[in-house]
């Protein structure tokens, strides 16, 4: 077998078409195929640009067998690239899966970097974006929506999320219910005329779009918890056992008697003096 192709991760505008690298241009007018998450919407942009190739569907619901059809087609010495619907693919779409398939087999993998929603709208969102955590989509079914919200009650981190227009009221019901009355910016039709950014709480943001329904694709960028509150809480929840308990659950895990009261002083917020004292009582 001869050369192996490369796979290329290219970003497409999330919006504006003007949002394109020159990089990215070119490469989509030399490589063999284009595989596209929605192949409508990539043919505009191939027109925009006047862009003549061979354009292939490569989606949740079709990706094994494509996958393995763009696997051979690269194996053979063909130049692929991935774009998805808008924005950067691998981020909450198949090409994920692509990129796995391409490193099992061998294949140089690279990406064309461009516009990310999700980045787009942290930035904008005027919430610390320092240090953040992207969950995608949240599940559809509502038991296990609210148990991945749940466990992100103590996420001191900005969290981002992405949500459809059908989905989002119950999304922020559910983020209510869960995290409390927090801060929250939705930023919809991003880059496009109507590009709108809506600051506010959840409980606004619950009022607002029920009375007038959601419209956009949307990107949610929730506040993180106060670590002094975490930390308030962790200590209340230590507070709870005893003193003897909790070293020996530290000396059950390995530590030392010295290290585990150090890191119970650390815990119930008290000096180690304290607790040898207690301890010793």
């Amino acid at each position: 077998m001869g050369e192996k192709g490369i796979l290329y991760l290219v970003a497409t505008p999330i919006g504006n078409l003007e949002d394109i690298t020159l990089r990215a241009l070119r490469i989509l007018k030399e490589v063999d195929i284009i595989a596209a998450e929605d192949t409508r919407q990539t043919l505009k942009l191939l027109n925009h640009y006047g862009i003549k190739k061979t354009l292939t569907s490569y989606y949740e619901h079709n990706k094994a067998e494509k996958g393995n059809y763009l696997i051979q087609q690269l194996l053979e010495g063909k130049n692929v690239a991935i774009v998805s619907d808008a924005g950067s693919p691998g981020i909450s779409d198949p090409g994920e899966d692509m990129v796995k398939l391409a490193i099992q087999n061998g294949i140089e993998v690279t990406m064309v970097p461009g516009p990310t929603a999700a980045i787009m709208g942290l930035v904008l969102s005027g919430l610390p974006a320092g240090r953040f955590v992207f969950e995608g989509f949240l599940p559809v079914n509502k038991r296990m929506r609210k148990e991945r919200i749940r466990l992100l009650k103590n996420e001191v981190r900005t969290i981002v999320f992405y949500e459809a227009p059908h989905k989002l009221i119950y999304t922020l019901k559910d983020l209510y219910e869960e995290l409390g009355n927090r801060k929250i910016v939705l930023a919809r039709e991003l880059t496009k005329k109507f590009e709108e950014i809506v600051r506010c709480t959840l409980e606004e943001a619950i009022e607002k779009y029920s009375a007038e329904p959601p419209k956009g694709e949307f990107v949610l960028i929730v506040e993180g918890m106060d670590e002094k509150e975490v930390q308030e809480d962790k200590r209340q929840a230590w507070n709870e056992i005893s003193l003897r308990e909790h070293l020996e659950f530290y000396i059950k895990q390995g530590m030392s008697k010295k290290e585990a009261m150090k890191k119970i002083a650390e815990d119930r917020g008290i000096s180690k003096r304290e607790i040898y004292k207690n301890l010793i009582n």
